[in-house]
């Protein structure tokens, strides 16, 4: 099960240049989980029954799988942390809200192997193949797996589970604390 972390703390409600909306980002991919959260009681049940429960390395992740586990242990591991979402170089005259930054950077880094520097497209589809290979192999020791991780990267590990031969058999959409069931066909 590939697990989106829950809403996270920084404001989306501000207009940002690309150079603040890159700043911004970075905050982002640091920050943990907006307070006063509760998770879906069937994510904490499948957390229960799980086999292994992995979380990104990203303080998100980590307060989602703490939230859901209630104290189970948790393996943390940083192949599945966010694609990079780095904005285009565009003037600073041009004020957007971090929800359409988010939108244009993917679709330029998707696209147009805009990367400024990071992970590009083709190295993220490399370590979301790793990824779901960790998962094939959690998942062969005959144990549900459970990933608490980033809606982005998670879809991009689906993918990689699908090409391996999985199928989706369960799937709550990108929103926060929302899940995908993935099974071997």
């Amino acid at each position: 099960m590939l697990t989106r972390h829950g809403e996270p703390a920084l404001s989306r409600k501000i207009k940002l240049t690309a150079k603040q909306y890159g700043d911004w980002w970075g905050r982002y991919e640091e920050g943990g989980l907006l307070a006063g959260q509760t998770p879906p009681e069937d994510l904490k049940a499948l957390a229960r029954t799980a086999g292994v429960v992995v979380s990104s390395t990203r303080l998100r992740s980590r307060e989602t799988a703490a939230a859901v586990t209630e104290g189970r242990a948790v393996a943390e591991e940083p192949l599945f942390i966010e694609a990079p979402l780095p904005p285009p170089h565009w003037p600073d005259w041009i004020r957007l809200s971090p929800r359409t930054w988010g939108f244009i950077s993917r679709v330029w880094w998707w696209f147009l192997d805009h990367h400024d520097g990071q992970e590009s497209r083709a190295q993220a589809e490399d370590r979301a193949d790793e990824a779901a290979l960790l998962v094939i192999g959690m998942a062969a020791q005959g144990q549900d797996v459970l990933v608490l991780a980033h809606g982005f990267f998670n879809n991009m590990v689906g993918d990689a589970l699908r090409r391996k031969g999985w199928k989706c058999t369960q799937d709550q959409g990108f929103k926060y604390w929302c899940m995908r069931r993935f099974e071997k066909r």
